[in-house]
């Protein structure tokens, strides 16, 4: 293992070399035999898992419940709604027929008389087919409002991949949301954009910065486009989750209309709202160095991990016996802990293996520790390690862990701070943009002027900010009136 964390490329060389060699050195994923899609290892999906269970309690904390809508989608379903079309027809996998038939030559062969009498959209994201089934649901103002939430896999038809950041398939949840006037569906798009923003903050120690999307970078369908957009190590931006309010388009396109207390009929609004599994590659990107994954404690796998170092069978024995107590106070405070007792791997491997895949705390002991009732405590975050007496160790790796996970955060924050400024000049624009980072400017609020900024800099508008600076400027490219600065980066 040793020898496997030299050959990981350091980020200062190699920023998109380091990440595909973590993903795949620290057993996240790999690429399969399906060109542009991933297999998820076992060791990535336990931390998927983790975000996905905390997701799960906040939306079922603000009302949400779950439900399954079709994998395939009728192509007709998609033309109803001229926008949403166009944002997807280019990402779209198409089935055509239904079943295969032996081939002269011993394979298979599609069946030409299987074609399908309507081809079938695999699923891209699911607002037509929700709001098709949501026609039959609604009626009345007492059957709404509908806070749906799913949690699936969809295809996107990606040419230019990289693991867990872009793959043609991959994994995610999609909230669906019907309600009975505008007030309240932008309020529920704003209200789990930050749910979003919190589990970003303080589960995965990641800032973010909560705004509207621009038109131009508009969800394919929706009136507006709230977003968390994060700052990664090597200066560009990931957007990391979106809230849709999507006005009344989709009740129009499939005729989803409810009758009103008054007896009237309307057209009912609605939402949609997404995370996923790019998530893990924000994880990644933001908190790990050169040696390997760094995980916050709330979503690693295993908080803590513990080594014997023994010289016999004998003596690991009666280590094992004397820390048992230890494991049991651990689990009852609910911590997350291993004990790798394996005698097929000396203590030296072990260590680089948990440093490699993050574990926030390493705990090792030997004969000697047990004669002085020490332990050593090393951290992940900081590299650091040292000596500390068993007695009251579980209270102390319990407020260590919270230490960690603020650290964590304080250290991407500081980041972001520093590699956040402003500008007022597009001739400093197009000089700082080089240096990465975000930069804070005014814009004239144009189309026009902001795929010319995108077309020579490479930057795009990654939200108007909802917080922090609203005073109102000039354009730095046009001197138009701006009424507040934008935020620009480079992205994925």
């Amino acid at each position: 293992m040793a020898k496997e964390l030299k050959e990981l490329t350091s980020r200062s060389v190699d920023y998109s070399q380091w990440y595909q060699d973590l993903v795949i050195k620290a057993d996240l994923a790999e690429s399969s035999a399906v060109r542009g899609c991933m297999v998820i290892k076992p060791y990535g999906y336990a931390i998927w898992e983790r975000m996905q269970r905390q997701l799960d309690d906040m939306f079922k904390e603000t009302g949400h419940y779950n439900a399954y809508f079709p994998l395939f989608i009728p192509k007709s379903f998609l033309s109803r709604e001229a926008d949403h079309v166009e944002g997807f027809a280019k990402e779209c996998a198409v089935v055509t027929h239904y079943r295969l038939k032996t081939s002269p030559d011993g394979g298979v062969v599609v069946d030409p008389e299987a074609k399908l009498e309507e081809e079938l959209i695999v699923r891209p994201t699911s607002e037509t087919i929700i709001w098709n089934t949501y026609k039959g649901w609604i009626q009345s103002y007492r059957d709404l409002p509908i806070l749906c939430n799913q949690w699936a896999n969809v295809v996107r038809w990606e040419m230019r991949t990289r693991l867990f950041l872009r793959t043609a398939e991959f994994l995610w949840q999609e909230g669906h949301t019907a309600h009975a006037t505008r007030e309240e569906a932008e309020e529920e798009a704003i209200r789990m954009v930050n749910v979003y923003a919190d589990f970003a903050r303080d589960f995965l120690a990641v800032p973010v910065h909560v705004g509207v999307k621009s038109a131009n970078e508009r969800f394919a369908g929706a009136v507006e486009t709230y977003t968390i957009e994060a700052l990664m190590q090597d200066g560009k931006a990931l957007q990391s989750g979106t809230s849709h309010f999507l006005g009344q388009n989709f009740a129009k396109a499939f005729d989803v209309t409810f009758t009103t207390k008054e007896g009237k009929q309307e057209l009912v609004w609605a939402t949609s709202w997404g995370v996923s599994t790019r998530l893990m590659g924000a994880l990644i990107m933001a908190h790990s160095d050169d040696n390997g994954l760094v995980l916050p404690p709330k979503l690693a796998p295993h908080q803590v991990v513990i080594v014997p170092i023994y010289k016999s069978l004998e003596q690991r024995d009666e280590i094992t016996a004397h820390i048992q107590p230890l494991l049991s106070e651990l689990k009852a405070k609910g911590i997350r802990v291993k004990y790798d007792d394996a005698d097929n791997k000396k203590p030296g491997w072990k260590f680089s293996e948990y440093e490699l895949k993050g574990v926030p705390v390493r705990l090792a002991l030997g004969a000697r520790d047990l004669e002085q009732g020490t332990v050593e405590v090393a951290r992940r975050d900081t590299l650091t390690k040292e000596t500390h007496a068993l007695e009251g160790i579980a209270d102390y790796i319990a407020q260590l862990l919270e230490d960690i996970q603020h650290n964590i955060y304080q250290k991407a924050l500081d980041y972001r701070e520093s590699h956040t400024i402003k500008v007022d000049s597009y001739e400093e624009f197009k000089e700082k943009i080089e240096e990465g980072g975000f930069i804070l400017a005014h814009w004239d609020g144009t189309p026009e002027t902001e795929e010319r900024i995108k077309a020579e800099t490479k930057a795009t508008i990654r939200c108007i900010p909802l917080e922090g600076d609203k005073t109102p400027g000039v354009c730095m490219v046009t001197g138009k009136p701006s009424k507040q600065r934008v935020l620009f980066a480079r992205a994925y």
